[in-house]
């Protein structure tokens, strides 16, 4: 088993707690795990990147070498396809379709979309939307990693009890609204991979 994810957005979205939720069910799950981040100036909205390597076996580095990343999970799309040379020719893009315009020369929106229509293996949706119809706009990475969820080497019932495990502490309802956010996620990314005929 191995899973080379490299998660992406904006300082503030949540990219980090995607990776400890990961974490916490990788260690569940009796598996390795090396984590590196970069954080950008994420504290004012610059770029935040993380590294995440799981594996049934012992990981010599915490870096995902470029060309061998199995997915980018993105809370923005300009950011998933910056990270594009890391990604494994077969690799997945889950990624938010919301832009989070933080700087002056920021992409044309249609040119970033047809970026991404134009590749294989794409999960592409509005979360915030899903979000706010699910739980509230601010578990929109929860519904992020739901809809990354099948495409992680881990099985999705240790990823939903590592979201109740890191947000326990919380209270339950900041739980409920996060696992809500998350199978909301999951739904959505299934029935885009699975339309009705």
């Amino acid at each position: 088993m191995k899973s080379d994810i490299i998660l992406a957005g904006v300082g503030g979205q949540g990219i980090l707690s995607i990776a400890t939720i990961l974490g916490s069910a990788a260690l569940e799950a009796d598996l390795y795990l090396k984590q590196a981040e970069v954080h950008g100036m994420s504290q004012r909205g610059g770029d935040v990147m993380s590294c995440l390597r799981l594996s049934s076996k012992p990981i010599a580095s915490d870096l995902i070498p470029k060309g061998k990343a199995d997915i980018i999970i993105s809370l923005e799309p300009m950011e998933a396809l910056r990270y594009l040379p890391f990604l494994a020719p077969q690799g997945w893009i889950v990624t938010s379709t919301v832009p989070f315009v933080n700087i002056p020369n920021y992409p044309e929106y249609e040119a970033l979309m047809a970026d991404l229509q134009a590749r294989d293996n794409v999960v592409a949706f509005d979360m915030d939307a899903v979000a706010k119809e699910s739980a509230t706009l601010r578990s929109s990475n929860m519904v992020l990693l739901g809809a990354a969820a099948d495409r992680i080497d881990l099985p999705v019932e240790k990823i939903e009890e590592g979201i109740r495990r890191v947000f326990a502490r919380k209270g339950e309802k900041l739980v409920e609204q996060n696992v809500a956010a998350f199978r909301a996620g999951l739904a959505r990314a299934r029935e885009l991979s699975n339309p009705k005929s």
